[in-house]
């Protein structure tokens, strides 16, 4: 009996030693894990740190480094990298402008027509009675760029061809020219001017009568006025003329352009004169 507890005891006691082995292990595995997950986790961790201070300086170095500057040339000018146009002299600017700037690029106010002629082209303005011949006459005229024909030298304003005929304007039925002076001269539009009409005739042509059909050179400029007084004189002095000439010279006044029906008036009625002393 004794030997079989002792048996018993042994078995007991080897059985314990063994699930004391076993839990120790256990223990020890455990704590193995454990600290095996630690460590990896701080790892992880100090991993972190430093992609975070990795991306911090990298951040501040990008911001105190300027990036190279990539320009494109397009027909619109110079682009910067984003595509908008990049600040240049010469390259347009598609920014807002200030109010004094986008004055000069809006529409212009329309600018009413004036009779003046532009820089490369002179006026000349000649009574020589009925001005539909004289017109037309003068059209002919190499350098002659266009003609008008109208009323002035009196005191009405706006006057019509009605108030004109009864003679109570003092305005002459009168013809003024845009001429090139590269192309022909004054000088020949007033020898022109002495030969289309009789220039002794005073306040008249042929059966026209009255102050409106008076032979007068108006001048635009002292020149003019210098041509039209000489040739005058050189035409009374070598006897051109049965009569002396009765021309008067005055200076340019305002010029009222006469009705649209009288402009060209020969052309529009196929007509070669007005049958007044073959004008």
């Amino acid at each position: 009996m004794n030997t079989q507890f002792s048996l018993h005891s042994l078995c007991q006691l080897s059985t314990n030693v063994a699930i004391r082995q076993f839990a120790t292990r256990q223990f020890a595995t455990r704590l193995l894990a454990t600290r095996l997950l630690t460590t990896v986790g701080a790892a992880l961790l100090f991993g972190s740190a430093l992609t975070a201070c990795a991306d911090a300086i990298g951040s501040r170095a990008s911001q105190s480094t300027p990036a190279p500057s990539i320009t494109t040339t397009t027909s619109a000018g110079v682009l910067s990298p984003s595509g908008t146009p990049a600040s240049s002299s010469s390259a347009p600017s598609n920014t807002p402008t200030s109010e004094s700037t986008m004055a000069s690029n809006t529409p212009a106010s329309p600018v009413v027509a004036s009779t003046a002629p532009s820089t490369s082209t002179q006026l000349a303005t000649f009574g020589a009675g009925c001005f539909w011949g004289v017109e037309a006459k003068f059209r002919k005229i190499p350098g002659v760029t266009d003609a008008a024909v109208g009323y002035t030298g009196g005191t009405t304003t706006s006057p019509t061809y009605k108030d004109v005929s009864y003679n109570k304007t003092g305005h002459a039925e009168v013809v003024q020219l845009t001429f090139d002076p590269s192309l022909v001269s004054y000088q020949t539009l007033l020898d022109a001017f002495f030969v289309l009409h009789d220039p002794t005739q005073l306040n008249r042509q042929g059966p026209d009568v009255g102050d409106q059909y008076r032979s007068v050179v108006f001048f635009h400029t002292p020149n003019q006025q210098a041509h039209a007084n000489q040739t005058i004189e050189r035409l009374n002095a070598a006897k051109k003329f049965r009569k002396p000439i009765a021309t008067k010279v005055e200076a340019a006044q305002t010029f009222w352009r006469g009705e649209e029906y009288h402009q060209q008036y020969l052309k529009k009625n196929g007509l070669e004169t007005c049958g007044i002393d073959g004008q």
